[in-house]
């Protein structure tokens, strides 16, 4: 029940990543609005998804799983009725609220069913695989559907599959609670997600609209202040939500840190090279998905001797060979252009996926193993809210940097391919008014061809851009991995912790071996 549930989760991930060229033209959406297509989904789940593992502590964790499932079917239900992109980001967001929901939970369920750390490890692995499937078949279920019956089908099956497991969910699964007497913490809540939403706000909006507007820095000041509250009030709280205590475990704190800044890169990976597809090599959904599919079916197939080596081989080695491969991955797509072949293409995105494949089932069992048994439904909530963080971020960092770094470069392209002045002028307007693939249907005459050419080349140099940056960010994911997953932290066993108060005894736990 736990690998469908996460199954679930993660299916909005990829195919709404493979259709986005075809959202923006069938709701003419500009860059900016489509960043929010995806962040609508990964915002809830980044925000709340520290609530929903607390939630589950509190009140069971088979009703929350239950939830997360009917939010998940509400979410798909909206979205396969939009005609608008606003309606759009309303379905996205209660699938994401589903998503938070589901994601601590399974994880949490796998823990209190198999107490054993070690064993544990294979379930997680699974669990793993899971997420994996279902970010392979997302492109592929979207290209098919788009191409027999339209871009909005591709929200069709989470529907069916939703309400089938929640109902098996009320017979076959057992439930379970934090044994501690955990509540909720609505402080905390309220200010972990105020931060959240508003830093991913103001980057959004700050690549549109420019960094230095008032509400793009009100809205980073109100992130930066909210996060620093959520800091003072978890420290002060009897019962808090994210125990600051966990950063004391050398694996904890490393894995969160490795997780949301390879998710920043990754995600954000996912954004533009599926904008690249459909707007420089103009390849249908389904092209598309089979290229993307790459990438997670590769990691699919890693993933399981990588669940089979860990106890042999230490996480730290695992997850900073894997970060390793994916930096070296990712600057290789900086040398494709308009007209890279499928097999050039194709080595980069296996590479990439050979490199995730290694990463992302020992960060999560690093994460979740270093901890006592009783904080692992806190501690996965806590890795998957930074590992979604990142996520949200990513679309956002890096379609801004691609928004600014394209239309900077379009000036100079256009001029090279001889667009005339008047045609060129107006392209630039719809550019900055209305997105970069609005740019794809203008009809200019005989300076049309040009002027997709022109408009290629200045996306190119905003990939290439993207794509240094998610390699720095993924490098710099492996140097936290090497410097602070230390070898005995990543066997599963926590490092001493500085003693806490008596009230504390989540801190107090985290001195004794799990």
């Amino acid at each position: 029940m736990a690998c469908l549930g996460v199954f679930v989760a993660y299916l909005p991930v990829t195919t709404v990543s493979a259709s986005l060229p075809a959202i923006q033209r069938a709701m003419g959406a500009s860059t900016s609005q489509l960043s929010w297509v995806s962040d609508a989904f990964v915002l809830p789940m980044a925000a709340l998804i520290l609530t929903t593992g607390v939630w589950g502590d509190v009140h069971g964790r088979k009703r929350v799983f239950q939830t997360g499932m009917a939010f998940c079917a509400l979410g798909a239900a909206v979205s396969l009725a939009s005609d608008s992109v606003q309606s759009l980001w309303i379905g996205q967001a209660a699938s994401g609220l589903g998503a938070a929901a589901l994601l601590p939970t399974t994880l949490a369920l796998i823990s209190h069913a198999v107490p054993d750390h070690r064993e544990r490890g294979r379930f997680i692995a699974l669990w793993a695989m899971s997420m994996l499937a279902s970010l392979a078949v997302g492109p592929l279920i979207a290209g098919v559907l788009q191409e027999h019956v339209g871009v909005r089908w591709i929200f069709l099956l989470p529907i069916p599959v939703s309400l089938v497991v929640l109902v098996v969910a009320a017979f076959l699964l057992p439930d379970s609670r934090a044994p501690h007497g955990r509540r909720l913490d609505w402080p905390g809540q309220i200010s972990a997600a105020v931060a959240v939403t508003a830093v991913v706000y103001g980057v959004i909006e700050g690549g549109a609209d420019g960094f230095g507007t008032p509400h793009v820095v009100a809205a980073l000041v109100l992130g930066a202040v909210s996060a620093a509250a959520f800091v003072v009030v978890e420290r002060r709280s009897s019962s808090p939500m994210l125990d600051l205590a966990l950063f004391r475990s050398p694996a904890f704190a490393a894995t969160s840190l490795v997780a949301m800044i390879s998710f920043l890169g990754l995600i954000g990976f996912f954004f533009v090279l599926s904008l690249y597809f459909g707007l420089v090599q103009h390849l249908t959904t389904l092209e598309a998905g089979l290229r993307l599919v790459l990438v997670s079916g590769t990691s699919l197939v890693v993933g399981i001797p990588v669940g089979r080596l860990m106890h042999r081989i230490s996480a730290r080695v695992m997850i900073t060979t894997g970060l390793v491969v994916m930096a070296g991955a990712l600057l290789s797509l900086t040398g494709v252009d308009a007209d890279t072949s499928y097999g050039s293409i194709a080595w980069r995105l296996v590479l990439l996926g050979l490199g995730i494949g290694a990463v992302l089932t020992p960060m999560t069992a690093s994460a979740v193993s270093s901890v006592p048994h009783h904080l692992a439904g806190m501690a996965a909530a806590g890795n998957n809210a930074f590992r979604q963080l990142g996520g949200a971020l990513g679309p956002a960092v890096l379609g801004a940097l691609l928004t600014t770094r394209a239309l900077d470069a379009l000036p100079g392209r256009l001029s090279d391919s001889a667009v005339p002045t008047e045609s060129g002028g107006h392209v630039l307007a719809v550019a900055r008014e209305q997105g970069l693939g609005a740019v794809a249907g203008l009809d200019l005459g005989t300076a049309t061809g040009p002027a997709l050419s022109a408009l290629g080349g200045s996306f190119l140099d905003g990939l290439r851009l993207c794509l240094i940056v998610s390699a720095s960010l993924t490098l710099l994911a492996a140097l936290t991995c090497a410097f602070l997953l230390r070898p005995a932290a990543a066997g599963g066993r926590p490092s001493p912790a500085t003693p806490a108060p008596a009230r504390d005894a989540p801190a107090q736990e985290l001195q004794r071996t799990p």
